[in-house]
């Protein structure tokens, strides 16, 4: 099974990428493969509309992405919370997403907030990026808050957050695993019509 995880800060050394890497190391011990998409040093342009016309540009930019993702059995999306809001970055890339990369496969929504926020971004994920890229998102989600705090590295004093984080994670991922195996009937159902519906009401 393969897990996309995609790190949504725009920061190149961020808490972001630090969770995205403690989730990865989780998800390779079960001896699965994981594949992070580092929004903060892949240099993806902005959405604009010549990436549906076949730009030559844009596939050489978009398409190396686009068949990682497209290969892969489960999404993570790991989000900082700025000003309350969803990373920009990650609004871009599921606009991006329009050659049903995501469709029919199970979301875990992983939010990062530096003190004590990292609920907004979980609301907004789950209201705007469904629609067209047809994530299914589990009902689990994780919040990690404080994040400078936790889930390091070798810690000689754990917060009690960081122990219930360490417990809470592999909980989830187990889920997400489960999805991942349900969705895939459905991916595999001939069901879908993207070509008749590939875009939501």
């Amino acid at each position: 099974m393969k897990i996309a995880i995609i790190c949504g800060s725009h920061r190149k050394d961020s808490e972001s990428l630090k969770v995205s890497s403690y989730l990865a190391n989780l998800v390779n011990e079960e001896k699965n493969e994981s594949y992070i998409l580092n929004l903060g040093i892949a240099g993806i342009p902005l959405w604009e509309e010549s990436i549906w016309s076949g730009n030559e540009e844009w596939k050489k930019i978009w398409n190396p992405y686009s068949t990682e993702i497209s290969s892969s059995d489960a999404i993570i999306i790991v989000s900082p919370e700025y000003g309350g809001m969803a990373a920009p970055a990650l609004k871009n890339f599921f606009l991006l997403c329009s050659k049903q990369e995501l469709a029919h496969k199970p979301g875990l929504i992983v939010t990062v907030s530096a003190a004590r926020g990292g609920a907004y971004p979980v609301s907004e994920l789950r209201a705007s990026s469904y629609k067209n890229t047809q994530i299914c998102y589990i009902p689990e989600h994780i919040i990690v808050r404080n994040a400078k705090q936790v889930l390091n590295a070798n810690p000689e004093n754990p917060l009690e957050e960081d122990i219930y984080l360490r417990k809470r994670i592999p909980y989830a991922l187990k889920l997400l695993y489960s999805y991942a195996e349900a969705l895939g009937q459905v991916r595999n159902s001939g069901i879908p019509d993207y070509k008749a519906f590939g875009n939501g009401m």
